[in-house]
């Protein structure tokens, strides 16, 4: 296929958009486009620098016979804030409270918009680092643990509150619900992860941590590895979260009667340290 250069770079930055970090040898535009080494090499240089300079992403490119090209989906510092504020500016409507200190923010995580913006940022602290699988727990989180682990270019693990026939043999941990204090359960089929797997855990909301900790308690079951925790929001509350270490992109305070406070999380300082 003999494309003009112009052509090519559009083509060849769908393919990379549409293959995150998965590293594809040179050879392989080489003889797609039916061009020289030199072309393709310039081609590259082309989509890397415009790819860094807009911050979208990044390619790392290789040489040698084992080398290749890999495209790092990324966000830009000031891309990521003006998500964060319209975000904040939507869920600040007091209409949104729920009882139990909760935000509705179901309209949102069925966006596709929203879950694109929310998954690229989440993927981007962790697209460098060797995640195998995302992980979340049914049901508000499955759509954005899907929409980071599309960047991160891994499967998605979803968690079970009762166990399903179709999913066979599995294991499961018996945990507290800190902000319900009731005892619940969680289950993961045998067949979904590996030992030694490499896994972010996602998730839409946090408050006590109890969910995410029986998430990181089932990992050890299957002694898997858990390499980060990332969250849409954490909300506020009275006491000792069962977890501390997390990445949050909003904060929500729902302690007032009336008002609802929404501002950004950790996610800035945790992504863009000077």
């Amino acid at each position: 296929m003999k494309l003009k250069r112009s052509e090519r770079l559009v083509d060849m930055t769908y393919f990379m958009l549409n293959h995150p970090r998965q590293l594809v040898a040179a050879r392989y535009f080489v003889e797609k486009y039916q061009s020289a080494k030199s072309s393709i090499s310039e081609d590259l240089g082309i989509l890397k620098n415009t790819m860094e300079t807009q911050q979208f992403g990044t390619l790392k490119i290789t040489s040698g016979a084992a080398g290749g090209v890999q495209f790092f989906p990324k966000i830009g510092e000031d891309e990521a804030r003006e998500v964060i504020e319209q975000l904040t500016e939507e869920l600040s409507d007091p209409s949104r409270k729920l009882p139990g200190g909760y935000l509705y923010m179901s309209d949102l995580l069925g966006d596709p918009k929203t879950l694109r913006n929310v998954g690229r940022m989440l993927a981007n602290e962790y697209v460098d680092s060797d995640v195998q699988a995302v992980m979340t727990v049914e049901t508000k989180g499955i759509p954005l643990a899907q929409a980071v682990a599309n960047y991160l270019d891994v499967p998605f693990i979803i968690v079970r509150h009762d166990a399903r026939i179709t999913e066979g043999s599995t294991i499961s941990v018996n945990y507290v619900s800190r902000s319900s204090e009731q005892i619940k359960k969680m289950e993961l089929s045998k067949r979904s992860l590996q030992k030694d797997t490499n896994v972010l855990i996602v998730d839409d909301f946090l408050k006590g941590g109890g969910t995410i900790q029986a998430m990181t308690d089932l990992l050890k079951e299957f002694e898997a590895n858990m390499i980060g925790i990332s969250v849409l929001a954490e909300g506020n509350y009275n006491g000792d979260r069962a977890i501390d270490n997390f990445t949050s992109i909003l904060k929500v305070n729902t302690a007032s009667a009336n008002d609802v406070s929404v501002s950004g999380g950790n996610y800035l300082e945790r992504n863009f340290k000077k």
